[in-house]
């Protein structure tokens, strides 16, 4: 140390390291007191909700809103060629907006030509149409409702089940 530095120290400044003593805030935390949120046996208690919920079925994954994480979802099945779809039939948080029809495509209706039917009817072009899904708490399309009420979803995160 040299002599300026002897005499600041001298008349009673203190150096900038021993000025003030930083407080973490894990200093503040009163460890002897219950957070207020926190429960460690939760993830216990939302495994055995949603075994109770899939009465014992399997599924492929649990299905989550991609914008808000929102489960959508619990019993699936993934899609056999298209990894990232899925199709289900019991689902929350979602919404159909029936105001919106897609129309992906369409089925060759195959009939056998019978005594009663046409040429025409035996090769018709049946039209599948769709209902627009989406999420009920942030309305990100997710998918899409069929006729037969299975929902077939395209736009989701999912997680293991």
């Amino acid at each position: 140390m040299n002599n300026k530095d002897e005499k600041h120290t001298e008349e009673g400044e203190e150096s900038p390291s021993h000025s003030q003593q930083i407080v973490s805030s894990d200093d503040e935390i009163d460890y002897s007191v219950k957070p207020e949120f926190y429960d460690s046996e939760l993830d216990d208690k939302d495994e055995l909700w949603v075994q109770k919920k899939r009465g014992g079925r399997t599924s492929d994954a649990i299905l989550n809103c991609p914008a808000c994480f929102t489960t959508l979802c619990l019993d699936c099945q993934r899609h056999e060629k298209n990894v990232t779809q899925y199709r289900a039939i019991f689902v929350v948080n979602c919404k159909i907006k029936s105001k919106q029809v897609a129309d992906l495509g369409s089925k060759r209706k195959r009939g056998k030509k019978g005594r009663g039917s046409s040429e025409a009817e035996a090769g018709s072009v049946m039209v599948e149409t769709f209902e627009h899904v989406c999420c009920s708490v942030c309305s990100t399309d997710v998918g899409v409702i069929d006729e037969e009420e299975v929902y077939h979803f395209f736009n989701v995160i999912p997680s293991e089940s």
